[in-house]
């Protein structure tokens, strides 16, 4: 099933509000030290940067920008995330998801999919979304990246995605979750939307299926946004998918796919 967009798509509005914030704190922290010295100053600046760590690194966090965590509704639905493809696993998921009658939004790495043009193809072609997941997946540096090479990340798989499918993708997902300061300037200049999650079960390392779906089940209510992977190197995260569609069968959820604006 879909369901409206119009109050799920955010995109930032003020990309740049935190470095006049950050300013504006080392002002303070400035002003502080130079009247009562470093005894109270150093406590200050430690103080200062710690809400921005936190907006970097809690992927849940709106302090930077707007993210969406979870869809508001009272239905028995979920929407179903799948990262880091395409991979080989890409048809053995759609095949899963076809038997489930199921609907998952792709979150795709740019330069995978420039290789596997035809499983972006088949992805869209089968009735799902896909969504920006920048172009190399740097999961160890992204949070840590600087503003021209975030803006390379999102610009280049952007492109890569418009070319493959004809439309520019609306949704986009940091890497790891991390969403830096750098990253919401370049989502507003190519609209997007950034996606973050309510329930997930670690399967991107966790090779125990039923491990996995029992992580996610505690998390899951309506409006879930279900984190799911492909293509990890365990090799079971087809598996896993297969066995969570069969669980929220059991449990009488359904899935959902935004509308396209």
């Amino acid at each position: 099933m879909t369901a409206p967009s119009a109050s799920l798509h955010r995109t930032p509005r003020y990309p740049h509000a935190w470095a006049w914030l950050l300013m504006l704190s080392q002002l303070l922290v400035a002003a502080a030290w130079w009247r009562w010295g470093w005894t109270l100053g150093l406590p200050l600046l430690l103080i200062s940067h710690a809400p921005f760590w936190w907006g970097t690194l809690w992927p849940q966090s709106a302090l930077l920008g707007p993210v969406l965590n979870r869809v508001s509704t009272d239905d028995r639905i979920v929407w179903l995330t799948i990262d880091d493809g395409p991979s080989d696993d890409t048809p053995a998921v759609l095949d899963a998801l076809d038997a489930h009658g199921a609907k998952a939004t792709f979150f795709l790495v740019g330069e995978r999919a420039a290789r596997h043009s035809e499983r972006v193809r088949e992805i869209l072609r089968r009735g799902h979304g896909i969504g920006n997941h920048s172009a190399t997946h740097p999961a160890r540096w992204f949070w840590a990246l600087g503003p021209m090479r975030m803006r390379r990340e999102i610009a280049g798989t952007q492109k890569i995605l418009t070319d493959i499918s004809g439309e520019p993708p609306r949704w986009f997902r940091a890497v790891v979750g991390m969403s830096n300061p750098f990253v919401h300037a370049a989502l507003k200049t190519h609209g997007l939307a950034r996606v973050a999650w309510s329930a997930r079960g670690f399967d991107g390392v966790e090779a125990d299926p039923q491990t996995v779906v029992d992580r996610i089940e505690r998390n899951l209510a309506p409006g879930a946004i279900v984190l799911l992977h492909e293509g990890a190197a365990h090799g079971r995260n087809v598996e896993t998918i297969s066995l969570l569609l069969k669980r929220l069968d059991a449990l009488g959820y359904r899935t959902m796919l935004p509308k396209p604006l």
